[in-house]
């Protein structure tokens, strides 16, 4: 999900009747095109701008993402007191790549005070704009030259509720989507630059980090503890996590051997373990449907928090605790969302939308699979057809109020997560429908795959999805798509003519995040 997960009001997922919860292989590089929509790079080479915030021109976002580079990697260092209500100290080092001539360098930076910055070992000026840090080397970076960017700074966890740093019950987990990673730590905060990451934290003993990826080890020096961890594929932004707390880590071994480690509240671990021990049954069951997992590790994050929603960040995806110790949910929809947020791993995370605009290819077949595993382990009391017929009854409504699937409706200020309505959801895992429909079973499981196959850890759009499918269904089904997908109607349902729009509904609201 993003920071706003995106996620539908439960009555559009499933049972209108219950409540819903308020690279093993070495990194792949992954350089992605950016679309021309976001070549602003060029303003850069014509002369330097005014200090203030760039942006790459994302619709959604117009000011996340900067111009004129390309992250390599992310080093970062935090140094946690033990009290989540005081400002972390942090070192952040960038290193990436100039594609334009840069006498400046936007960095997206809120809510932290900068001490120090370096480029490439000499001491740089640096002033804030906005939500900006405009950075002014001591020497002009020339295209095609490594910057290597070393921030000093701290990152704090008090704030407004607009998403960084959560505080759990018992220290901190981080809830970076659609747009809050650089209110944790400088970045160029836009999925279309991913990078490789590393993280070193240092903690009062007592208190166990994890972060995305691997461990590569801990050391101890008098009352603190400094953990590392690096992850080995490309990663953006928005999936970053660190898990801060008096934690329990739950190790076990998933299918082909996968590392696996939950990290859960350690007074709750054995009540929780019934949970956690679904993980390898959950990931073979997807795939099955996709591939090979994608990633080197896998885990959920069960976090003492009440957030409205859960979180696909990348190998450890983060969970609200209560969702698995209420009694007022079935377990086959709290396993739904545990496979909506694995489906992730794949569809959002390892194959990751170039744009906001574009955030659909990952919902929607988040979305589907859960759907799938819920009608399997449900016994068909969610059944998949019969969700995707309530889908489709509402979809012109959910249209109105949202925008249709690839062109959600610019979020209104204050409501940056105000994308994740049903239409990203349902809406968009009902155009999955309809197309499988079009082309069949078997081709329309042949394109999965292929997707998965063709853009591991990569970044894709629209486009680039419509070109597969028509390449795979043997005839151009960009005018389906396109409809299905941009306009303000909801075309007929293939091989459904008794499925119908339902009339004069009125517009729901923006919908209450819950998985992303």
């Amino acid at each position: 999900m993003p920071f706003t997960s995106r996620r539908t009001a439960f009555p559009t997922r499933q049972a209108p009747d219950l409540p819903r919860p308020a690279a093993p292989r070495r990194l792949v590089a992954a350089r992605r095109a950016v679309p021309a929509v976001l070549a602003v790079g060029a303003l850069l080479a014509a002369g330097a701008p005014e200090p203030g915030p760039q942006g790459i021109g994302d619709r959604l976002y117009p000011h996340l993402g900067n111009p004129g580079y390309d992250v390599d990697a992310y080093d970062i260092d935090l140094k946690y007191s033990g009290k989540n209500d005081v400002p972390l100290d942090a070192v952040t080092t960038i290193t990436a790549r100039a594609t334009d001539h840069l006498d400046r360098v936007n960095l997206d930076f809120a809510r932290g005070t900068v001490r120090s910055v370096e480029v490439n070992g000499a001491p740089a000026r640096h002033a804030t704009h906005g939500e900006d840090l405009v950075v002014t080397p001591a020497h002009p970076v020339g295209p095609g030259r490594t910057m290597r960017i070393v921030v000093r700074h701290t990152s704090n966890p008090k704030g407004a509720k607009d998403g960084g740093w959560i505080r759990t019950g018992d220290g901190l987990a981080m809830a970076n989507q659609a747009d809050a990673a650089h209110r944790v730590f400088p970045s160029n905060d836009h999925p279309s630059d991913k990078a490789a990451f590393t993280f070193r934290i240092t903690a009062p003993r007592g208190i166990t980090a994890v972060a995305n990826g691997l461990p590569l080890g801990r050391s101890a020096r008098g009352p603190a503890t400094t953990w590392t961890y690096r992850s080995l594929h490309p990663m953006a932004t928005e999936l970053a996590q660190v898990s801060l707390g008096k934690s329990a880590v739950v190790r076990r071994q998933g299918p082909h051997g996968l590392p696996l480690r939950d990290v859960v509240p350690a007074d709750a671990r054995k009540k929780l373990e019934p949970w956690l021990a679904k993980t390898p049954g959950q990931i073979s069951w997807l795939e099955r449907q996709v591939g090979r997992y994608p990633f080197e590790t896998y885990g959920v994050l069960m976090a003492d928090a009440s957030t409205g929603f859960e979180l696909e960040t990348q190998t450890l995806s983060l969970f609200e605790k209560h969702l698995f110790t209420t009694d007022k949910l079935p377990a086959w929809y709290v396993e739904s969302l545990m496979v909506h947020e694995l489906a992730h791993q794949w569809f959002g995370d390892s194959v990751t939308p170039r744009t906001w605009s574009d955030v659909w290819l990952s919902e929607s077949h988040a979305t589907w699979y859960e759907a799938l595993y819920a009608d399997r382990a449900s016994k068909g009391t969610a059944a998949m057809e019969e969700r995707m017929k309530r889908a489709y009854e509402q979809s012109d409504a959910w249209r109105a109020a949202g925008g249709p699937p690839a062109a959600p409706k610019v979020p209104e200020k204050g409501q940056k997560i105000g994308i994740f309505r049903p239409v990203v959801y349902d809406g968009s895992a009902l155009v999955l429908f309809a197309l499988r429909e079009r082309m069949g079973a078997a081709a329309f499981d042949r394109l999965e795959r292929a997707w998965f196959a063709q853009h591991r850890d990569g970044v894709v759009g629209t486009g680039d999805f419509i070109a597969l499918a028509s390449r795979i269904h043997g005839k151009d089904l960009s005018g389906f798509l396109r409809a299905w997908l941009y306009d303000t109607r909801t075309p007929p349902m293939p091989g459904h003519p008794d499925w119908h729009v339902k009339k004069d509904q009125k517009e729901p609201g923006p919908a209450k995040a819950h998985s992303s």
